[in-house]
This record gives structure tokens, C-alpha cells and sequence, in this order.
């Protein structure tokens, strides 16, 4: 396939994927980006900065390098490439990047809080808490500041020895969620399950403000039974 065709074939997922985070509320106005990228071709492809969602075309999508500059189109990439970038760049294995300013995923990232992992439903995806990083220092956020939250990323999964494949999302402090995943597609599922399991332990607080987490026990089950080697979950 001729790199013209793959970088169109991105540009075409990237659109869909970006259409889907105001279809299933997880942005208003244009508080949100998706990207994916290709490290053969070492191209990034996103959403552009400041495009009205239902006024978007495929061809729009943003082709940027690995360091975020721009290869093709007239319009300005996303605000937060340089973000995407730094996980690119630091989490190997991952393929798309989205985020968005959904509420209750904000609402933690307000409070500065871990998600924790109430039930099952976070269980099925997320293997643990979900982290909230430190706040950004004075410096890094009159800096380079949407690399520096790419880096404040990296380090609280470095810091805390998570994996970002085993919880593939964070909640950055004061501002709202990054998620990723092996396609931008599963990026983008990552974030509808990281807002859905956001509300529920409110609402799990709400009706019990001492609950605890589920049992290691439970989380293992319900992680590994459909992302461990011996997988077998499907509905």
C-alpha cells in the first residue's frame, strides 16, 4: 500500500473516531482530540485545533512527525499534540491517543483524586486505580506546557510502577483524562468506559461514603479473565 493511501486511511479513522467523543458526550464544543499513530511511516495524524466537530472532514486531519511538526494541511494540529506526542513516545505499544474534558472524569481530576476500583465494570478494563498525576509545577506550565503534562503523565506511571496497558488512562490534576490504547478506536472506548466508571464511584460514594474497593481477588478475576493470557470474557 502507497504511504499517500495508509496516511488517507488514518486521516479517515482519526475523523471517525474524533465524530464519536461529542456523539457519546464526552466533549461539548471542541473540548476534545483523538490521534493515532504510525511508527513505521513515524507520522502522527489528529484532530486540528479549534474545527467545530460537525463542520470536520477526513481530509482535515493534521499529519505531523514524531516531534509534532506539521507535513500536511493549512490548519493547526490540536493544542494538545505536544502531549500525544510525549506518549507516543514513552508508551511503545500504544497506537491512539483521545482527550477529552468529560464531566465526572473532570470532576476527579478538580478534586485531585485517584479513581478507584469500586466494581467490576472498572475491573474489566482498568487493573487498579485510575491515577491522577501531581499538579504541574509554576515552571512547566509557563514552559512548554502541553509537553510537560505529557511528562507528568509518564512519570506518575513511572513513579508508580503502573502499567499503561493494563490501565490505559489517566486523570491529569486540574484538568481532565488522557486515555490511550492499540487503536485509536480502543482509545476512544477507553474513554467512554473512564467517564462511565468516573460517575459510578461518585455515585458509589454518594451512597456509601466508606466503601471500600473490590477484593484483589475480584479485580484479578475480571482483569485477566478478558486481557490475560488465558482470556475467554466476551458478551
Amino acid at each position: 500500500m502507497s504511504k499517500a493511501k495508509i496516511i488517507r486511511e488514518m486521516q479517515e479513522r482519526v475523523y471517525q473516531a474524533n465524530l464519536v467523543l461529542p456523539q457519546e458526550g464526552l466533549v461539548k464544543l471542541t473540548w476534545g482530540n483523538a490521534s493515532e499513530v504510525n511508527r513505521e511511516l513515524q507520522l502522527i495524524v489528529i484532530k486540528p485545533s479549534g474545527v467545530a466537530y460537525n463542520q470536520m472532514k477526513p481530509e482535515q486531519m493534521v499529519v505531523t512527525d514524531l516531534s509534532g511538526k506539521v507535513l500536511e494541511g493549512s490548519l493547526k494540529p490540536s493544542s494538545d499534540l505536544g502531549t500525544h506526542v510525549i506518549l507516543y513516545r514513552d508508551f511503545q505499544e500504544i497506537q491512539g491517543v483521545v482527550h477529552t474534558h468529560s464531566k465526572h472524569a473532570v470532576m476527579w481530576a478538580q478534586g485531585a483524586r485517584d479513581i478507584p476500583p469500586y466494581g467490576t465494570t472498572h475491573a474489566d478494563t482498568f487493573y487498579g486505580e485510575i491515577p491522577c498525576t501531581r499538579p504541574l509545577t509554576e515552571a512547566e506550565i509557563v514552559g512548554e506546557y502541553e509537553i510537560e503534562t505529557g511528562h507528568v503523565i509518564v512519570e506518575t506511571f513511572r513513579v508508580r510502577q503502573i502499567d499503561p496497558l493494563a490501565v490505559p488512562g489517566v486523570i491529569v490534576n486540574g484538568h481532565g483524562p488522557f486515555v490511550w490504547g492499540k487503536s485509536v478506536a480502543e482509545a476512544v472506548e477507553h474513554g467512554i468506559i473512564l467517564e462511565e466508571v468516573a460517575e459510578m464511584a461518585m455515585g458509589t460514594e454518594i451512597v456509601r461514603p466508606a466503601s471500600g474497593t473490590i477484593s484483589d481477588g475480584l479485580l484479578d478475576k475480571h482483569y485477566l479473565r478478558k486481557h490475560g493470557e488465558q482470556a475467554y470474557y466476551g458478551q
